[in-house]
């Protein structure tokens, strides 16, 4: 009996060993998995970083580890890939930094940004891409993107203004605006933002809210952001520039990201800060304007010069827009639909012979009291939706067609050459 009731302990012995062993090697496999979990690329966005033909750039971030490496890597096609090994995938190490928000928690509110630019790429050509650490589990899912052809030819691309969220549901809804863009614009080539991306820049939830929400365009259709006051506070718009890689070319003295210039097909767009730094920009405006040789000319930014308000700071601009014969100025801030007449030194001018200065509402969750009509507006409306628009642009005409996130088409115009 006694034989048999140490067997039996024994046996209990046994069994603990074994499930303790158990225990520990799940426990010791779950910290070995924690950092491949903690580097997983989010955050990922896609920008047009130089010439729209032979480039793109790609920001995303991961967090956990300090200054982890990131890599880009692309291949010609569509489609699934068989290898990211063969020998026709291009890699690319992006530069990394590590960067600390006083708002964030978590983490202890620190975090790894990656940037990457892809050159020399064929035009008009598909390309699949991902983004990671190297890691087989630290890579993105592949997504896929079109270059600009080599050619210039008409294109459409999709405006959208202040998404400006603070929670992850206000962000659900630039998701949603998105997605009805897209439906009705299908073959857009990209989004210009007017600015206002989130409520608060320094904190990291709103930009993953922003970004993550709509990954399913961000990542296969450039995103061209412009800065609002609230995401360049009181002069500084680093964390904004963070997320972001851009062309290089704006104002001496912004900050890289915050002003910038590049051509789309028969268009040439020019990104302003109302923030900061006026003066400078000015001088740069006037510089790019004089050398453009493109059709047309479109000028994005955030504060009004023409909406349900005005901001006189920037009389120097629209003297400028003057001048140049600048077509379409993009804007957002006041929160209400608006266009203008075409516009030249402050008075309505014949079609084809001024400026049309239009606020694209908002695609967040902020809407104003529709502001006094004023003598210049040929549309002023506040559905109290979401709106976006989405531009054609051809060889000869520009046309510009307004809608509500139900649907809804509020407002079109075309002008001619």
């Amino acid at each position: 009996m006694k034989g048999r009731r140490e067997m039996i302990w024994l046996g209990i012995l046994i069994i603990a060993l074994l499930l303790g062993g158990v225990i520990f090697g799940w426990q010791k496999m779950q910290q070995a998995n924690e950092p491949a979990a903690a580097s997983k690329p989010h955050s990922i966005v896609m920008t047009i970083g130089g010439d729209a033909r032979t480039t793109r750039a790609f920001t995303w971030q991961t967090e956990g580890k300090a200054g982890e490496a990131g890599i880009l890597q692309l291949t010609e096609g569509a489609g699934p890939i068989s290898s990211w090994n063969d020998s026709k995938v291009l890699t690319i190490e992006a530069e990394s930094a590590e960067i600390k928000l006083a708002r964030e928690s978590g983490s202890g509110g620190r975090y790894t940004v990656h940037k990457a630019l892809a050159s020399g790429l064929r035009p008009g050509t598909a390309y699949v891409y991902r983004v990671g650490n190297g890691q087989e589990s630290g890579w993105s899912e592949p997504a896929e993107f079109v270059t600009e052809p080599a050619e210039s030819l008409a294109f459409t691309f999709i405006n959208v203004s202040d998404s400006q969220g603070e929670k992850k549901a206000d962000f659900k809804l630039w998701a949603q605006t998105l997605d009805k863009a897209f439906e009705t614009f299908p073959d857009a080539r990209f989004i210009v933002h007017n600015g206002d991306l989130t409520e608060n820049p320094d904190e990291e939830k709103g930009w993953k809210w922003l970004l993550g929400t709509a990954s399913k365009w961000l990542t296969r259709v450039p995103l061209q952001p412009v800065v609002g006051n609230h995401d360049e506070i009181s002069g500084n718009a680093e964390v904004f520039a963070s997320h972001f890689r851009l062309p290089d070319n704006g104002a001496d003295g912004a900050t890289p990201g915050t002003t910038y210039a590049f051509d789309y097909g028969f268009a040439h767009f020019i990104v302003l800060n109302t923030e900061s730094n006026l003066k400078s920009q000015t001088v740069w405006l006037k510089e790019d304007l004089r050398e453009n040789t493109k059709p047309w000319t479109i000028v994005a930014m955030h504060r009004p010069a023409y909406g349900g308000n005005q901001y006189d700071k920037i009389s120097d601009w629209i003297e400028g827009f003057d001048e140049y014969s600048v077509d379409l100025v993009l804007q957002g801030h006041n929160h209400e639909y608006s266009r203008s007449y075409p516009l030249r030194d402050g008075e309505i001018a014949p079609d084809g012979k001024g400026t049309v200065y239009v606020v694209t509402n908002t695609s967040g969750p902020k809407f104003n009291v529709l502001k006094k009509d004023k003598i210049y507006h040929a549309a002023h409306t506040q559905p109290n939706q979401q709106m976006f628009a989405g531009i054609a642009v051809s060889e000869q005409t520009l046309t510009y067609a307004a809608y509500a996130v139900d649907g809804r088409k509020l407002d079109e115009f075309t002008l001619s050459r």
